[in-house]
């Protein structure tokens, strides 16, 4: 079967050429203009992967990949025209597999979406060995896709859980920030270490009771992070 690839662009000359590219490479493709219309897609028909531009009317795509992230654990490549838009895709990533920029070489785009597909399938092959783990009263589903914290369930975007998963697999070790980044976001991946800060601030404000000190989430000061029981001796 066809992967689904969902294309979501204002840009109809844009699409238009995505669609014909995409289509004549073997992937099954649908267009929305906006993200409102993106995410009813979303609900009819899930995609394996998801182009996203940016510069969004109305919603931008900062704002709907939030909203993604809710509904699908497809990967997101962003697409981005402005080198303003790429900064804050490097220092403040939310989520996204990847990026390219307008204009793109069309080669260049379909390895780069042959790669994170691949990544994706992958990673959901490793889902069904992994077993769910508890860090005192923090449990991980990884299965279910679920994290409990005193028994109440914790809403985490895709990579803000494999963050807190990867560091839960290595409880009260170190884990540094070079090696999260490969195992979370690729070994290919070219963006900054910001993006390890950004989703641990994430998770601190989700999972701790108070984020400015943190109890179970400890920074190593010149290392890395570890993942802790509140109770254990830092």
């Amino acid at each position: 079967m066809s992967q689904h690839i969902l294309v979501v662009d204002d840009d109809t000359l844009i699409t238009r050429s995505l669609a014909y590219h995409l289509q004549t490479a073997g992937y099954l493709t649908s267009i929305a203009a906006s993200a409102e219309e993106a995410l009813t897609m979303i609900q009819t028909k899930a995609p394996d992967a998801i182009l996203l531009d940016v510069g969004l009317p109305g919603m931008s795509g900062f704002d709907v990949l939030r909203n993604f992230q809710r509904e699908t654990l497809a990967p997101v490549i962003f697409v981005t025209a402005r080198r303003r838009e790429l900064d804050e895709v490097y220092g403040l990533e939310l989520g996204a597999d990847d990026y390219i920029t307008k204009p793109f070489d069309i080669d260049v785009l379909l390895a780069r979406l042959k790669t994170v597909l691949r990544r994706s399938a992958l990673s959901q092959e490793n889902l069904a060995q992994r077993q769910p783990i508890d860090i005192g009263d923090l449990s991980i589903d990884p299965q279910r896709h679920v994290v409990m914290l005193r028994g109440r369930e914790v809403e985490l975007a895709p990579k803000e859980f494999d963050l807190l998963y990867a560091l839960a697999q290595e409880a009260g070790n170190v884990i540094s920030v070079d090696t999260l980044l490969s195992r979370i976001w690729g070994s290919r991946w070219i963006g900054e270490s910001q993006t390890v800060y950004v989703h641990v601030r994430w998770l601190r404000e989700k999972i701790e009771d108070d984020p400015a000190q943190p109890r179970r989430l400890l920074t190593v000061k010149g290392v890395g992070y570890k993942l802790v029981a509140p109770t254990a001796k830092a």
